[in-house]
């Protein structure tokens, strides 16, 4: 039994306090109770939260697995940390006429499954997926180029089955229809890329039958948020980041491939056949 004694001045909250708390079994490492005082010693703030030992507890409250969202969502860090999954189901309003699943929706779930990863691994969910130095020395991630390639773009459709109902005084056929989505497993990881930047790759899969439909490459640099400039990754920033990024280089994108993919886009020689001008960013 472990014995704490604690500052905390609020009664509801002493009063949870003094109970004795018993973790899981699995993953159990101390029964404890705690004492508290209802006088405040100099130099000592009050409690106003009580933090369970449970290490499973703390695990899935770091990567916000305890909220409703984290309990729905169909993702979580592999076994190694070093990449991310995370499960999609096309929905009606991600697809164009033909029923398939327009770039618009494609760019949005890799964006999703980058932050849903960057939360996982306990980063500032403030959108710029920054590490404690970073916030430290106001620093921001900003996308510098991004290349996508789908091979098959997944589908919201129509699908009908025939079930037999047998008994022994009847046999008879139901039919059901309706619309589903494709299920989608995306899996993303980062990793460095020369001074000041970093890398983020995707594989797209379909989960029917695991074929890979899609991947993805991108590359990120820092920017100071205040100044607008950019900044070489310092080695301290490179410490925190990487050590949840594969050792060795891991491209998305076969080798023979990646060359074509990240080469730079030709300016037209010719005037574009169609234009479209003053589009905003939403």
């Amino acid at each position: 039994m472990l014995n704490v004694s604690c500052n905390a001045t609020d009664k509801k909250l002493q009063s949870f306090s003094s109970h004795s708390h018993q973790s899981n079994p699995v993953h159990r490492i101390n029964v404890f109770s705690i004492s508290c005082s209802h006088i405040r010693k100099p130099g000592l703030s009050p409690l106003r939260a009580a933090v369970s030992v449970d290490q499973e507890s703390v695990i899935r409250a770091e990567q916000g697995l305890d909220t409703l969202a984290g309990r729905l969502r169909l993702g979580s860090l592999t076994e190694d940390g070093l990449s991310y999954k995370e499960k999609f189901i096309v929905r009606s309003h991600e697809v164009q006429s033909n029923k398939t699943a327009t770039v618009q929706t494609i760019a949005n779930l890799l964006q999703e499954v980058g932050c849903n990863q960057f939360q996982s691994v306990g980063f500032s969910t403030d959108g710029f997926a920054t590490t404690p130095t970073m916030r430290k020395l106001n620093l921001i991630w900003v996308t510098s180029r991004m290349h996508i390639e789908i091979y098959k773009y997944p589908a919201w459709y129509f699908f009908s089955a025939v079930y037999v109902l047998m008994t022994q005084q009847m046999s008879r056929d139901f039919e059901i229809f309706g619309y589903r989505g494709d299920v989608v497993e995306i899996e993303t990881w980062c990793q460095s890329e020369g001074r000041i930047g970093t890398r983020r790759d995707w594989i797209l899969k379909d989960v029917a039958n695991a074929e890979v439909t899609g991947r993805a490459t991108s590359k990120w640099v820092m920017m100071n948020q205040d100044t607008r400039r950019l900044q070489k990754v310092s080695d301290d920033i490179r410490d925190e980041h990487l050590i949840f990024c594969p050792k060795e280089p891991r491209l998305a994108f076969p080798e023979e491939e990646n060359n074509r993919s990240l080469k730079k886009i030709l300016k037209l020689e010719d005037p574009a056949q169609y234009s479209i001008i003053g589009l905003k960013t939403s």
